[in-house]
């Protein structure tokens, strides 16, 4: 069926995220034949002009299966161990089954971290289009080796939607072991269909994805979903589709309907706005009033620290924070202009009255150039 996915055809930049369950057999081990499907049809698009970029698990799985361990494994330790292994054999598998397709692969290996610090969140872009304009298929993955529970990514869902934002992608592709969201758990509910488009991440959506098992879904739905509203706001589709179909990825851009297919917001953040956003984990959190949160979401103002009536977390100048209404709900995220030490001293104080207990000028708390509305 072609029709409102027509658009798909003119992508050019396209993040292809596959998860370890499409990519191993149930007793966890590589499953070559999805490798080398996988790997061939990224090669086919490589051959149309397209800039392929693959996010890939299964490093952990090809370090167990090389080690001859359980599948489980329950320590960070074991699993960096098997990660360290896995991670040199999975490389090694894309760069001969690329290379049969006469193409040449790179590794990138990133953590949270990467994302965290604008100067390394440049140096990955940079590094990522200089790869895709020698030709080169990138293919990434978390470095699990160094990742600690803090800076991991959800099973590289959230990682291949920041990978899109940074490249400022034209479509990301999330290749699952399901077809993609439905309004239940197919599995014990007969009734449940398969959604085909969402136009926004509502929490209706997402109470859909409360439903489905952990067995449907690598990383589970939420982690998709998670990844799903990073991509469309920053301006980039995404869609959920089942990786042992064949030839998935170019009946996709052929404009058939498999899968879900999230749709783009029509203004996309900028990439600095998305970097704020979504690049970064917040290091604290300002609780506001109703005034303030008027302010931000309707009259698109700053926040002034006489706005503030709580402050939570340590943090640091030029940090980024999570706004939050007095419920708990996060109403905007943003670089603050002062530490925590400071705020607590001058929350709920006009800019003149906490200019004299600074002892220095005092300007907005976050200025709206530094936010992004997220409520």
């Amino acid at each position: 069926m072609v029709g409102q996915r027509e658009f798909l055809k003119n992508a050019k930049t396209i993040v292809v995220k596959v998860g370890s369950r499409t990519l191993t057999h149930k007793n966890g081990k590589i499953n070559f034949r999805m490798l080398e499907k996988i790997v061939r049809e990224m090669a086919d698009l490589a051959n149309q002009g397209r800039h392929p970029v693959l996010v890939s698990s299964g490093a952990g799985a090809a370090g167990i299966g090389r080690l001859g361990l359980p599948a489980k494994l329950r320590t960070i330790p074991e699993k960096q161990a098997v990660a360290a292994v896995g991670q040199g054999l999975l490389i090694h598998m894309y760069e001969k089954f690329f290379a049969e397709y006469g193409h040449i692969a790179a590794q990138v290996l990133l953590t949270r971290d990467d994302f965290n610090d604008r100067k390394r969140y440049l140096n990955s872009r940079n590094t990522l289009e200089t790869l895709l304009r020698y030709g080169v298929i990138p293919v990434v993955n978390e470095n699990d080796t160094v990742a600690v529970e803090e800076i991991v990514f959800g099973d590289n869902d959230t990682l291949s939607a920041l990978v899109a934002g940074v490249l400022d992608a034209d479509l990301l592709i999330l290749l699952t072991d399901i077809d993609g969201l439905y309004t239940a758990n197919p599995k014990v509910n007969p009734e449940a269909k398969l959604i085909a488009t969402v136009e926004q991440v509502t929490p209706e959506i997402r109470k859909y994805a409360g439903q489905t098992s952990e067995e449907l879904a690598t990383g589970g739905m939420i982690t998709k979903l998670l990844a799903a509203e990073i991509s469309t706001r920053s301006g980039i589709p995404m869609i959920i589709a089942p990786g042992r179909e064949k030839n998935v990825l170019q009946r996709l851009l052929d404009g058939e309907e498999i899968g879900t297919l999230f749709c783009a917001r029509d203004k996309g953040l900028d990439s600095r706005k998305r970097w704020i956003a979504f690049g970064q984990t917040a290091h604290g959190r300002l609780i506001v009033d109703r005034g303030a949160c008027k302010a931000i979401l309707e009259e698109g103002k700053s926040l002034l620290p006489s706005g503030v009536i709580d402050v939570i977390g340590n943090f640091v100048q030029g940090d980024m924070v999570a706004i939050e209404d007095e419920d708990g709900h996060e109403l905007a995220r943003g670089l603050v202009n002062f530490s925590s030490k400071e705020m607590k001293l001058i929350k709920r104080l006009r800019t003149d009255e906490a200019a004299k207990v600074l002892q220095r000028p005092c300007t907005e708390a976050v200025h709206r150039n530094n936010m992004v509305v997220t409520g």
